[in-house]
């Protein structure tokens, strides 16, 4: 517990309407997307960079825990209490700063939301490509916290990409600048691409420099559907084969299908087993040319149908089935371990296999959907706790899995990060010298082992 005197000194330091106790009022920010819940100490919102820093400063003195958040739709768990303390939101670091169309970068604080940030650099004819399904409620300052990806990886990269520069709050309370606001810089370590992916264990981001680029002028949305998974996955490696790399490549299995079918603009056939999402934007006679391509490459690889956006609405009734899927599958079971594994292309008709095998073994549903153009697949295993077994079985399905994917020369997770689900497997993937580094690493930014402990390293 953080003593009622601790607590003043913050109220002190942001004012008092922005300090939270009341275990109510709290209870959202003791959860996030994975439904697990821990129960905050208290929950303050500063708003600005100073009062991060008296706060941090404030938690290293007196030894309680900070965890920063954003929006909380983290899927690992990374922004929950689990030390209890203090939860850090970032919902007053809402601003667009900058927009510089000379330079083709924008600033901005940590919690304005992703599908804002586009709305607005689209604005001018500018893209941030980086995409998460769920952009219309995360923030920035998650995604860098993550390295999220999104569906638009396979052409455009991942959050990284388009980070130059960031402000940080260290937890020993000191306010630097790290990177650039230039497309070169390589002066001294990269300690933005460090905290890019660190999961809010190594330092609160309090501002951030990002790369944009042009806007496409023209994009195509088309869906394929084929009798099975394999059948779907040998038609990414065909397309990827022919030198187009469409914008977004996504796969959706039989169960997905099912669980959005009500939502789908186009009728689903009876006998597919299984769906591709493709989108390719650029010039006009590029994304034409393109897109005919892929509609004879699909159909030349035992397509079913194949069918086209007409218009703007009717793309983006396409995509919001394409980002309920992960909460309709919810229709068919009442419990699911949602993993986000990744694989070598040319593995994933192995990876299919495995999952098809070890759902009939464990007689468990395992749908899978997501970014098959760069091999990272969201496998769901579905499970009723109620029934016996069957969370047990979910369980060691998932050590398996997981042990598989390495074995592919895959990785355990391509965009949801460790936080404390995959902890417990970070083993798995690295080895004992390299987490010791890490370890490490994080003891230079964090001595204390105030901020977010618990993440990543089970020592916190």
């Amino acid at each position: 517990m953080i003593p009622d005197a601790i607590l003043d000194k913050i109220s002190d330091i942001v004012g008092a309407r922005h300090l939270i106790t009341d275990q109510d009022a709290m209870h959202e920010y003791g959860s996030d997307a994975t439904k697990l819940e821990f129960r905050p100490d208290a929950v303050v919102f500063p708003g600005n960079s100073r009062e991060v820093s008296d706060i941090m400063r404030l938690a290293t003195s007196a030894f309680f825990p900070v965890v920063p958040r954003g929006a909380g739709s983290g899927m690992s768990g990374g922004a929950l209490p689990v030390m209890g303390g203090l939860v850090m939101s970032m919902d007053r670091f809402n601003r667009i700063l900058e927009i510089d169309q000379s330079n083709l970068i924008c600033k901005v604080e940590p919690g304005v939301i992703t599908a804002h940030l586009q709305e607005a650099v689209e604005k001018v004819d500018l893209f941030y490509p980086p995409d998460p399904a769920s952009l219309n409620i995360s923030t920035i300052g998650g995604n860098v916290a993550e390295c999220a990806g999104g569906l638009r990886a396979v052409k455009y990269g991942v959050t990284r990409d388009y980070v130059l520069g960031l402000t940080v709050v260290l937890p020993t309370g000191e306010i630097i600048k790290t990177g650039v606001e230039t497309m070169k810089g390589v002066a001294g370590y990269d300690l933005t691409r460090l905290i890019t992916g660190s999961e809010g264990t190594l330092a609160v981001i309090t501002s951030i420099t990002l790369r944009l680029v042009p806007k496409p002028t023209h994009k195509k949305t088309m869906l394929a559907f084929f009798r099975d998974v394999s059948g779907a996955v040998q038609a990414v490696s065909i397309i990827i084969r022919s030198k187009i790399v469409p914008a977004v490549l996504e796969l959706m299995d039989r169960y997905c299908l099912d669980s959005v079918r009500e939502e789908m603009t186009y009728p689903v056939p009876v006998e597919a087993g299984a769906m591709l999402l493709i989108e390719v934007d650029g010039d006009a006679l590029n994304v034409e040319r393109d897109a005919e391509k892929i509609r004879d490459l699909c159909y030349g690889g035992s397509a079913l149908g194949f069918e086209s956006a007409s218009d703007s609405e009717e793309s983006e009734r396409i995509w919001e089935a394409r980002r309920n899927v992960s909460p309709s599958l919810n229709k068919l079971s009442p419990d699911k371990i949602s993993e986000d594994i990744v694989v070598p292309r040319s593995r994933m008709v192995e990876l299919i296999a495995f999952l098809e095998e070890a759902g009939r073994r464990y007689g468990l549903q395992v749908p899978a959907f997501g970014h098959a153009g760069d091999g990272n697949i969201h496998v769901n295993i579905l499970f009723d706790r109620e029934k016996p077994g069957d969370e047990e079985n979910a369980r060691i399905l998932v050590k398996e899995l997981l042990r598989h994917v390495i074995l592919l020369g895959g990785t355990i997770t391509g965009e949801h990060g460790i936080g404390i689900t995959k902890a417990p497997y970070l083993d798995m993937e690295l080895s004992a010298a390299g987490i010791d580094l890490m370890s490490r690493i994080k003891k230079a930014f964090d001595p204390a082992g105030i901020l977010n402990p618990g993440k990543i390293f089970h020592a916190g």
